[in-house]
């Protein structure tokens, strides 16, 4: 709702009806509620494409709620589980797995979690996890020295 100072932006293509709508397709003239950000803004923070955002979003791996105008919104807890994925990504684990490690996360962060039943087989899953990551992480160690070595080999082949 626009206030009496604010002249409200009409569509050009809707007829000449002259109903207001918000720019940016669908956010409040106001911007957007404190602490959301569009799929662009969440993007460049992460630095990835706009599509990847939207895929693991499809996926269900991000909360995100939606704009009047049916756009994406993410919050910080989305943000979050995007820089995860993107840590996730490179070291091989699938969709699946990383379903897994976000759902681990969170009830491991979840209010109560440090006093309740789940919480030693949840220390368990953590243990595992950073030894699976640890293991993938060296192997990617022993892929970049792989790669450096072809380099090395390479190099005396150039002009």
């Amino acid at each position: 709702m626009s206030t009496p100072s604010a002249s409200p932006a009409t569509s050009a293509g809707s007829g000449g009806s002259g109903a207001p709508v918000t720019p940016a397709g669908g956010i409040p003239t106001g911007g957007l509620p404190a602490g959301l950000m569009t799929v662009g803004e969440m993007a460049e923070r992460v630095n990835l494409s706009h599509r990847t955002v939207r895929y693991y979003d499809d996926e269900g791996l991000l909360p995100a709620r939606r704009s009047p105008g049916n756009y994406r919104l993410y919050g910080q807890d989305a943000l979050a589980k995007m820089l995860t994925i993107r840590r996730l990504k490179p070291l091989g684990f699938t969709l699946d797995e990383m379903r897994e490690v976000l759902a681990l996360l969170d009830a491991v962060a979840a209010p109560g979690a440090a006093d309740d039943a789940g919480r030693a087989e949840r220390l368990e899953q953590l243990v595992a996890l950073e030894a699976d990551v640890r293991q993938r992480r060296d192997k990617l160690v022993e892929q970049l020295a792989g790669a450096d070595d072809l380099l090395a080999s390479l190099r005396p082949l150039l002009p």
